[in-house]
Parts: C-alpha cells; structure tokens; sequence
C-alpha cells in the first residue's frame, strides 16, 4: 500500500519589518557633519576610505512637501539630469506645482513634461490622497519614521525606495536607508570589496553596522560612488556621469 504523497507547500516570505533608530534630523549642513563624525569614529576605517575619494558628503536637503516628493517620483529610474530637465518643465507648466494643480491637470499636460504613464499615476494618486485627505503629507514628520513610511507606501505608485528617500531628504532621517537603490548597491560592492552587487536584503544586513546613522552613510556612498566613476570615467548606474 502506498503511501500518500505529501507536497510541501512553498509560503511566500515575509518581508522584513522596518525599524528607524531615531535621533535628530540632519536638517542642515552643520548637522550632517556632526553626524558624518560621529559616524566616522564608529567606523573609521571605512569612513575614512570613503571621505578620502568622495569627500565630504552632500545635504541635498529637499522641500518636505508635494513638490519635493513630486521630484522624487521624478527622479525614479531615469538619470539625474533627464529628472531635472523633466522636473523643471513639470513646474513651469503646473503653477504652483501642489496637489490640487495635479489633480487638475490633464493627462496631456502632464504628459508634455516628459513624464511616463507609470508616473502620471503615481503623481495623481498622491494628489487624490492628499485632496481627499487620506494623506497627510506636512504632519509626517512628527510621525514615527516606521509610521510615516507605512503611510507613503499605501499611496499607489509610492514605493519603499520613495518613501525612503521623502525620509532621508526631505524630512532628514538619520536612519532613513533605501536599500534598493541600485547606486547604493553598487557603492556598498566597491567600497567593500564584494564580489557581487548586495541586493536590497543583504545591503540591508550589511548596513546594521551603520545604524542609527545609515542615512549618512548612505550619503557617503553615493559620495563615494560618484568619486570612484568620475576617476575611470564610467557611466554611473543611474546613466549619468
């Protein structure tokens, strides 16, 4: 007699709940190099290697607001000078670039400016949530990071690697790590010497080291990143130099 055949069935894994370390914003260039040192005296080493090619990092401090998520949406997937070309027709075209102006605006409009469809709809969909009320994009900062970033992601079109960049640049996280970032993952390879590009979960392993400042080192592996290309005159993975 024969014994039944018992097949396992294959779950489909969990994904990692998000924990920010809290600490005070690094809202201006006096606090990122404060952070910046603290950072270097946890990780010398490393720190010191990735300041001596890519110098001190940046604040690239953005507006907390529709406009600088709006730039975020832009800037997804495309290099930094098509986002800024894209970004600079989208507010001359929609004035003043808010949510209601958005909501307004037809798709032709929005399409002239040299957006996607996939970013016409995420567009809209942040405006229609801000309009209607279900977001409250000017009160996350007083959210717990964990709590602003499940409220980004519930907006269609509003991904983690968004919402972690609305965190680290416009509402100045220090924790804030968009482990998806393709750049990042590339820095994190050469800076330490690994044999293959991290993928989102292992980067985000890696970067527990860093914590709770990942989001200045994540400012200085882009640094970094950027060091590195402009001496080999390699294209970034962004396709900007």
């Amino acid at each position: 007699m024969h014994k039944p055949t018992v097949r396992a069935t294959r779950r489909a894994p969990r994904a990692a709940k998000r924990t920010y370390h809290p600490g005070p914003p690094v809202a201006d260039e006096a606090a990122l190099r404060e952070a910046a040192e603290r950072l270097r005296a946890k990780d010398p080493e490393l720190i010191e290697r990735l300041i001596a090619i890519g110098g001190a990092p940046p604040l690239r401090h953005r507006e907390a607001g529709f406009a600088g998520l709006a730039a975020i949406i832009v800037s997804q997937q495309v290099s930094t000078a098509s986002a800024t070309a894209i970004f600079g027709r989208l507010q001359a075209r929609i004035v003043p670039l808010e949510a209601a102006e958005i909501a307004k605006a037809t798709e032709e409009e929005l399409r002239a400016c040299g957006l996607s469809n996939a970013k016409i709809r995420a567009l809209r969909a942040l405006a229609e949530a801000i309009v209607e009320g279900g977001l409250d994009l000017k009160g996350l900062g007083s959210l717990d990071a964990e709590d602003a970033h499940r409220a980004l992601v519930a907006v269609k079109g509003v991904g983690p690697w968004t919402a972690d960049i609305f965190l680290l640049f416009c509402l100045g996280h220090p924790d804030a790590f968009p482990a998806g970032d393709l750049a990042l993952q590339e820095a994190a390879k050469l800076a330490l010497n690994l044999k293959r590009r991290p993928d989102a979960v292992r980067l985000e392993r890696i970067a527990e080291r860093w914590r709770p400042l990942r989001g200045v080192a994540a400012r200085m592996l882009w640094a970094y990143y950027r060091g590195v290309k402009a001496r080999s005159g390699m294209a970034l993975a962004d396709g900007s130099r």
